[in-house]
């Protein structure tokens, strides 16, 4: 049997308070197999990326159980769920998040030697070979575009060898060519090495390049692509997912 990566049963979350509460996440049951790529699409305000900082352990549910790579994250201290993220979970924002004094060589192994890789520039400068900026690896943020920023920050996410790989809107910020490139080697990368791929896009095609398509609306999953015309891992990619309608831009989160 495939061993599951991420397991979520009745994951609660509420934001704010008074008449600013929002109940985000309402009772959400998801499981994501190893090796798995799956894409979660929904309106601005559905909650897909805050049900990605959940799966990432960026942000803690109120209720119910989380389990990535099989470790309950409820329960730990801030600095233990660092430390497992570290271990088991490589991140890529939109907005790249490099450090602007730091070169890129840095920005990948400044991460690793924090962590207490003995080989972390070594890493750093393969890593960086691997997304083909091995000649701009002394460039500094500000000297690189915005595509080889989001390949910085892909190869600082995959440094550590994590089993689990969360990307939040990772061609956002790019225009079509460049995104196509980012999206085609951060597919690449996740069948080389095996691993759990969950990315949120507004993007129906690169959602549809993920082998299962979840949709979520209002802080529920609608459709969690394992239906009849879900696909598995090494199935064929299903079609776009059709656009969902706009949610009540009273909700805070996206």
């Amino acid at each position: 049997m495939a061993e599951t990566a991420i397991r979520l049963r009745n994951v609660q979350l509420t934001l704010g308070s008074g008449r600013s509460t929002v109940h985000v996440l309402k009772g959400v049951d998801l499981s994501v197999q190893r090796g798995e790529s799956v894409g979660i699409v929904g309106p601005s305000g559905s909650g897909k990326s805050t049900l990605l900082m959940v799966l990432a352990g960026l942000e803690r549910a109120d209720e119910g159980l989380v389990e990535i790579a099989s470790t309950p994250l409820v329960g730990m201290s801030e600095d233990q769920l660092a430390a497992f993220r570290g271990r088991n979970v490589g991140i890529v924002f939109q907005s790249f998040h490099l450090i602007p004094n730091m070169t890129a060589l840095e920005n990948v192994a400044v991460p690793l030697e924090l962590a207490g890789a003995s080989d972390a520039f070594a890493r750093a400068e393969r890593e960086l070979s691997n997304v083909g900026l091995k000649d701009r690896a002394t460039h500094y943020p500000g000297e690189l575009s915005g595509g080889e920023q989001q390949r910085v920050a892909m190869a600082r996410a995959l440094a550590p060898e994590p089993a689990i790989l969360i990307a939040d809107e990772p061609t956002g910020n790019l225009d079509q060519e460049t995104g196509r490139q980012v999206a085609d080697l951060l597919f690449a990368e996740q069948a080389r090495r095996q691993m759990t791929l969950v990315l949120v896009t507004h993007d129906p095609a690169l959602a549809a390049r993920c082998q299962r398509t979840i949709a979520v609306r209002s802080g529920i999953i609608h459709d969690d692509g394992t239906g009849a015309l879900g696909a598995g891992p090494g199935a064929a990619p299903k079609q776009p997912p059709k656009t969902l309608a706009a949610e009540s831009p009273a909700q805070a989160a996206r």
